[in-house]
């Protein structure tokens, strides 16, 4: 195949493979949706709205991307010219928030048309307390976390644009989607960076073998054990039959967030790492055990044609770190600085490549892992502060994430900003088989204290924050 309806086709990425993947084997296919809504407390001129998401669109490429088949099933992708998709309008006035919630729920439970279709899905919304803004679903293979920020960002600007014309300039144009795909594609066609990276991570995967350490403690690894008769096995299964997930978010107010961003600026380390630093100190805890794994998120995002091209750029990989109980806090934190400088600068190889490799490596069975859990930390908020918002006093904002009501792995963390009063959102995605909300309590609550215990005297020992917790 090399066009579709008379627009070129192009392979899949390494960072889509790795979602399709996910969907092929996942019985729910509304695995791939992301919901999320952004509203403001001010009356909307929704003509003006709607004009606006319409010009977002037509100056988002990967908002007009589609995917084709062809005969041999393969996939591939295309942009269209011209999006055919409708934008919606829904007043929730007389409804109770929590019925609301469940609509927008419903609209990110219901899967995409996989093949030649828009692969979103945009409301503009009026809530039950009056704010009103947009509700989006989009598939993961089209955009990330990042990609629809921006998307939002863009919208609103454009409003701004239209209703203050003369004090509000156009905003800058979007990077091309098609353009930086080709320099992907480039990259994956074993280029001599893409040895190096393979290089890399080949050498970091055969020097030793990590070990699990669940959230719940040493249990599962152990069953493993016994159930294999093998005592010295590091591996353990962690999926389920049942992927059936919901979402639970804790939010860390203003002036403990901004304690911990204070921390990072001193010591010149990235939000992440102290993150990391946290949920391995947590896990470490649980287990015992001082070599800890975690799957950690990279989004790519370097350049400015990066940061505005949209898409899916995230690649995820396994990190590990051993840090021993005699180290200082800040001592761990320089681990996981220095390991992470590494993977960034081969954070182009291929995920699916990464895993089939550990797999072959260590003679892992389906389902068998390392990792109990994945982080992501989205710095980049839905707030928008720039020219026209300044003349409306006071404004307040509201964004929500809503499950998609399935998850293929166990459990996710995505740490954010929140617009609202620039606190943070801890939010959990998780499989309601294997964990419940009452654990992820116990989790941010023992995750904050580690913190922050941490940033009060960072030369603490790792032993010493884990006796006191």
């Amino acid at each position: 195949m090399k066009t579709r309806k008379g627009n070129k086709v192009y392979p899949l990425t390494n960072a889509q493979k790795l979602h399709f993947y996910c969907l092929k084997y996942c019985p729910k296919k509304q695995v791939l949706n992301i919901g999320a809504s952004l509203t403001i407390q001010v009356d909307l001129d929704r003509e003006l709205l709607k004009q606006s998401i319409e010009e977002a669109i037509a100056r988002c490429e990967s908002m007009r991307l589609r995917f084709a088949q062809d005969k041999e099933g393969n996939t591939w992708q295309y942009v269209v010219k011209q999006d055919d998709s409708v934008i919606e309008h829904f007043d929730f006035t007389g409804w109770k928030m929590e019925d609301a919630k469940q609509k927008m729920e419903e609209w990110t439970q219901t899967p995409f048309a996989r093949f030649d279709s828009p692969m979103h899905h945009i409301v503009m919304i009026k809530l039950p307390d009056g704010f009103q803004g947009i509700y989006i679903a989009v598939d993961h293979m089209t955009m990330d976390a990042q990609s629809l920020i921006m998307f939002y960002r863009d919208v609103i600007e454009l409003y701004c644009q239209k209703l203050y014309p003369d004090e509000v300039s156009y905003p800058k144009d979007m990077a091309s989607y098609l353009k930086q795909l080709q320099k992907d594609l480039a990259y994956e066609d074993n280029s001599s960076t893409c040895q190096k990276d393979r290089a890399f991570f080949q050498k970091l995967i055969s020097s030793s073998e990590p070990i699990f350490a669940d959230i719940y403690g040493p249990d599962k690894l152990n069953a493993e054990r016994i159930a294999k008769n093998n005592p010295a096995l590091r591996a353990a299964t962690n999926t389920s039959d049942n992927v059936d997930a919901n979402i639970s978010t804790f939010h860390l107010e203003t002036e403990p967030s901004e304690r911990l961003h204070t921390f990072c600026q001193n010591q010149q380390v990235s939000m992440v790492c102290l993150l990391l630093m946290g949920l391995r100190t947590y896990l470490q805890k649980e287990n015992n055990l001082d070599d800890i794994s975690v799957t950690t998120t990279i989004a790519r995002r370097a350049t400015l044609t990066e940061k505005r091209c949209g898409g899916s750029r995230i690649h995820c990989f396994p990190f590990r770190t051993i840090v021993a109980k005699e180290d200082s806090f800040i001592e761990g934190i320089y681990k996981i600085r220095d390991m992470q400088n590494q993977y960034f600068r081969h954070a182009n190889f291929s995920p699916s490549e990464y895993y089939a490799y550990r797999k072959q490596c260590y003679h892992l069975e389906d389902g068998q892992t390392y990792e109990p859990l994945s982080l992501t930390y989205q710095p980049l908020s839905m707030r928008y502060d720039g020219p026209g918002l300044d003349k409306l006093e006071g404004i307040k904002y509201r964004t929500s994430r809503y499950s998609n009501g399935v998850a293929a792995h166990t459990l996710y963390l995505t740490v954010s900003e929140n617009p609202t009063d620039n606190g943070m959102d801890f939010c959990f995605e998780y499989q309601t088989g294997v964990v419940t909300p009452e654990k992820l309590r116990d989790i941010y609550y023992y995750l904050c204290r580690i913190l922050f215990h941490g940033i009060e005297d960072c030369s603490r020992s790792v032993g010493e924050i884990i006796d006191w917790v």
